[in-house]
């Protein structure tokens, strides 16, 4: 069994080679030869995961050593995966979503000429997330954590014939940066702490170090759980990262690169709970970004970027029970999973939105759209539902634990935490049934595109007055929306290929059906256990109390959109709003608080640097070597090369000997 774990990355990663190496004769079957390599990577999956099965609880992991990567003295870096409870979930998960992801972009990008190239962009995608979660070391990890911000970048960038694009691809790769210092200085604490970046041996022995370097470790870890994540403060990446094909999108955040740093500090558990400050830290970044991200979602009129901020919200569900130790490392990784169902059935419902509308984002030109497609409708409800914890669908199961979790924290921090679950609990059932309704209930928003076969209402002369168009003369890109209609026309939507929606449908039954078949008898609980570790928490009320409470505000805030959006007509044309909505329009100004702390901050901090440089370092290094030239100068006028100079030099010192002698004398 354990050979078999190696080909979990191999598959993705031969078919990222083929793909991207292999030429344009592949472009008429590349797209097959990348799905079906991301399948049989699910495939071994499967197998190793049924073989798992068959073995007692405290004897399923698996390890398999390839070569020794790094053999320098004590420097030991093995090329090994580690393959247990843990892994295995992610594992499943990547691969499964993954390849449901690659299907659907079969259709999806059906007519872009680089679709070859997009799908080696997803197999290597896949295959170094696969090395992320596999590495049995946090070296290795490090190399695939590395390998994940190429291949994100990449696939943010494909279309990068648009600057949006480009630019968002170059933020994202720079954003991340920043967290991977984190993650590096956290691998050297480990070395020169513990011998070895092992996770066995690291995390046996964490205790035993002292609190101080577990706590600079567990911080350095955030950081990069944060840039990988999306966390306050390196969460700005996430929402321009939609700029990339809507797969790209779906594959970040539901299933791989935004779920890396949830899996980092869920692995490194023993080292947080050992280090009580950088818990801490944890659980405050995950309640900030939980409603950061849920206040952003409920201003954007981009139905991409409203789930953008949606994902923001969740994962900090996650981090925000990762830091509350073994009471919550279980529910963090099961609403990973279960938000790896529902999340990506909602960004794939967004792409076919979108190819139904001509790659339209803006909800107030939607509406009406359950008329029109059907299966998107009932797929993407589905997804709403369990977001939003409709009692029996999968976020229910999973979210509500880990509310209940946070009140069991105790003291005033655990009614704080809850208070806070809470609250993000009804501002994401606002948010999410604002999106519901502006895109498929109430009147169409979309202008119809004219038919070729009717006779205009007035005359040509009389249409092109400069009010019927947006801008310059009929065919210029001002003038023009989607598919060369003019600006505010579209045609009639229509429901998305097969190859789109059997991946929705499959999704669908996961957003319905995952939280509730983990959730019978703790079974997902006590299959994370011996890796996780678990306590059983005890709220200050009961778990009914909890749930009914959570509830109640889901009620509240599904019911503020539905009078806002559902029983009033939705203006095509956002209103102005309040401070806080602008704010949230422009993702609570975090672009403008990096531009003006970090970006002028480092152009001060530069300026200042230069200036020291300038005026104190090479005021010292110019005026030594002034001082020594000036006193060289002078020296060198007592060698003057005449005899006569030298016999009065030779008199004038004999003199001075003399009187210094009889006057010592006489003393």
């Amino acid at each position: 069994m354990e050979n078999l774990i190696a080909l979990l990355v191999a598959a993705p990663l031969l078919g990222a080679a083929v793909l991207l190496c292999g030429g344009r004769r592949l472009d008429a079957a590349g797209h097959w030869l990348g799905t079906l390599l991301a399948a049989a990577s699910f495939v071994v999956a499967a197998v190793l995961f049924f073989g798992m099965l068959g073995r007692g609880a405290e004897d399923r992991a698996l390890h398999q050593t390839l070569y020794t990567w790094v053999p320098v003295e004590s420097f030991r870096a093995d090329l090994a995966f580690q393959l247990d409870q843990l892994s295995m979930t992610f594992v499943l998960l990547i691969t499964g979503v993954g390849t449901l992801i690659h299907v659907y972009s079969i259709g999806y990008m059906e007519h872009d000429e680089r679709r070859r190239r997009f799908f080696g962009y997803l197999n290597l995608f896949l295959a170094a997330m696969l090395l992320l979660v596999l590495a049995d070391n946090y070296l290795l990890l490090y190399f695939g954590w590395e390998g994940v911000g190429l291949a994100s970048y990449l696939l943010i960038g494909f279309w990068q014939h648009k600057p949006s694009a480009a630019t968002a691809a170059k933020k994202a790769f720079l954003v991340n940066r920043v967290g991977d210092i984190g993650l590096s200085i956290a691998i050297m604490l480990m070395f020169t702490t513990f011998g070895t970046f092992a996770f066995g041996p690291v995390l046996a022995t964490a205790d035993k170090a002292s609190e101080g370097t577990l706590t600079a470790i567990g911080l350095m870890l955030l950081l990069a759980a944060c840039g990988k994540s999306a966390q306050v403060p390196l969460q700005s990446w996430l929402g321009d990262a939609m700029e990339g094909p809507t797969p790209v999108s779906a594959l970040i955040h539901a299933a791989t690169m935004v779920t890396a740093g949830v899996y980092l500090i869920t692995r490194s558990g023993a080292i947080f709970d050992a280090a009580p400050t950088a818990q801490t830290a944890v659980v405050t970044v995950g309640a900030v970004t939980l409603l950061f991200g849920a206040i952003v979602g409920c201003a954007k009129d981009d139905i991409k970027k409203a789930l953008a901020g949606s994902t923001m919200s969740q994962i900090g569900y996650m981090v925000l029970a990762a830091g509350l130790g073994p009471i919550g490392y279980a529910f963090a990784i099961m609403h990973l999973v279960t938000h790896g169902f529902f999340k990506a059935g909602l960004f794939l419902g967004a792409g076919s939105v979108m190819h139904g509308m001509n790659d339209e984002v803006d909800m107030r030109k939607y509406g009406g759209l359950r008329a029109y497609m059907p299966v998107t409708f009932v797929t993407f409800g589905l997804g709403y539902l369990a977001i939003i914890g409709f009692p029996g669908l999968s976020g229910f199961w999973s979210k509500d634990k880990i509310i209940e979790a946070a009140f069991a924290k105790g003291g005033t921090e655990g009614w704080i935490l809850g208070a806070v679950t809470l609250l993000g609990a009804g501002i994401t059932a606002y948010y999410m049934t604002r999106v519901m309704i502006m895109t498929f209930f109430g009147e169409k928003r979309w202008q119809p595109a004219p038919d070729p076969h009717r006779a205009p209402d007035v005359e040509p002369a009389a249409a092109d007055d400069g009010r019927h168009l947006a801008a310059g003369p009929v065919g210029s890109p001002a003038a023009e929306g989607p598919a060369g209609h003019p600006a505010g026309e579209l045609p009639d939507p229509h429901e998305s290929p097969r190859s789109m929606t059997v991946p929705m449908i499959v999704l669908a039954f996961g957003s319905v059906f995952a939280g509730g078949l983990f959730s019978i008898n703790s079974a997902f609980v006590h299959w994370l256990e011996p890796v996780t570790r678990f306590e059983h928490g005890h709220p200050p009320v009961s778990a009914a109390v909890i749930t009914t409470a959570t509830l109640v505000v889901l009620l509240a805030g599904a019911g503020l959109a539905y009078a806002q959006y559902g029983r009033r007509p939705v203006p095509v044309t956002a209103p102005r709003g309040s401070l806080l909505t602008r704010a949230a329009r422009r993702d609570l100004l975090q672009d403008d608080f990096n531009h003006v702390v970090l970006v002028r901050g480092g152009e001060h901090l530069t300026r200042s640097l230069v200036y020291v440089d300038h005026t104190l370092v090479d005021g010292v290094v110019n005026g030594t070597a002034a001082s020594v030239g000036g006193l060289s100068g002078r020296l060198r006028k007592l060698q003057n090369g005449y005899a006569r100079s030298y016999a009065v030099s030779m008199f004038g010192g004999t003199a001075v000997l003399i009187a210094a002698t009889l006057l010592m004398r006489a003393v």
